[in-house]
């Protein structure tokens, strides 16, 4: 990623202490992982202020129509930008949606002071650039319950809910991953969102490679197939099944508005950074909220209580390489600095 310069129309400046703390934190947030890797935000860094917008252009039109994967993702790189932040020693305030004539201003971090450097946030920290989605099967080798604690404990702290899914509701989660394939793979739309963004990196920083997607298999709960055809196994073939140890966590939130979805997003960066932490593999699945029929299904699984917004599959990693990180945007096409409030 191509390092931000402090320059305006090509004159080096002196940016404030408080713009170089923000400016990192958004650098650190650029990290954050979005639905197929569209990265639909922009920051804009103005005094002690960071704003966070949404980037319409990378919404995904048949996935993603009303626009809640896109604030969902935005809200991952808020809580990143959040965590950098305060792994740096300083204090923002949040304030979200602050302009009801401008949807697409989702927030904005005003720094307002020092911090303690608190342990456990630099762990969080740390976490950031070493997390990937893990799509392999995971090892043979259940979940530890302390772990799990944690990871509920990290959710509760965005005032979101997570879900872990019982072994007796399994099947429920399989059948809405299975009627969300189904419908999503018969629509020439959702096809052609694939096609658009699965693709091998192009040197536009963004997309999913297929070197970082593997075939769902004979799995617990099917995982997104990214080439649109139909090679994944059915869980029923008969073959040996995969991610037998897998734990699911589901976000769930007690509206479904884009206040929400935000939060849902800020919670799941919580599960994901406290997870790897811990040395744990994850892989978000927002494909079993993308269609209606298949969150609402879904939502029965778990009690007709709140609102899923997004499943995340937690294990302990198999062995051999990662693969791939997934591209980044380069700084420049995802961070704007305004010049003029630099200290001369």
């Amino acid at each position: 990623m191509a390092a931000i310069e402090y320059t305006d129309r090509g004159a080096a400046v002196r940016v404030a202490p408080v713009g170089r703390l923000l400016t990192g934190a958004v650098l650190a947030a650029l990290d954050a992982p979005s639905v197929l890797n569209t990265q639909p935000w922009q920051w804009r860094i103005d005094g002690d202020r960071a704003e966070l917008r949404a980037d319409r252009r990378r919404q995904l039109p048949a996935i993603d129509p009303d626009g809640r994967l896109m604030t969902l993702s935005c809200g991952v790189a808020l809580h990143h930008a959040r965590v950098a932040l305060a792994a740096d020693g300083a204090q923002a305030e949040v304030t979200y949606l602050p302009d009801p004539d401008d949807p697409d201003l989702l927030a904005t971090l005003r720094y307002t002071g020092t911090a303690e450097r608190a342990p456990h946030v630099q762990r969080l920290r740390r976490a950031i650039s070493v997390r990937r989605s893990d799509r392999r099967p995971f090892a043979d080798v259940p979940v530890p319950p302390d772990a799990l604690d944690r990871l509920a404990a990290a959710e509760a702290a965005v005032s979101a809910h997570l879900h872990l899914v019982r072994s007796q509701d399994l099947t429920g989660v399989a059948v809405a991953a299975g009627h969300a394939a189904d419908v999503e793979q018969s629509d020439p739309a959702y096809r052609a969102d694939l096609a658009a963004w699965v693709h091998p990196d192009d040197g536009s920083g963004t997309g999913v490679p297929p070197e970082t997607t593997v075939p769902s298999g004979a799995r617990t709960v099917p995982i997104r197939n990214f080439t649109g055809g139909d090679e994944n196994a059915s869980i029923y073939s008969g073959a040996e099944v995969a991610d037998r140890h897998a734990r699911y966590g589901v976000v769930v939130t007690e509206g479904d508005e884009p206040r929400e979805w935000l939060t849902a997003g800020e919670a799941l960066s919580a599960v994901l950074l406290t997870a790897t932490a811990d040395g744990l593999a994850t892989s978000p699945m927002s494909d079993l909220v993308e269609i209606i029929a298949a969150r609402e299904a879904l939502r029965r699984t778990l009690g007709n209580v709140g609102h899923p917004a997004i499943v995340v599959r937690v294990g302990v990693a198999g062995r051999g390489a990662t693969g791939p990180r997934a591209p980044r945007r380069d700084s420049e096409a995802a961070v704007e600095l305004v010049a003029g409030r630099a200290q001369e």
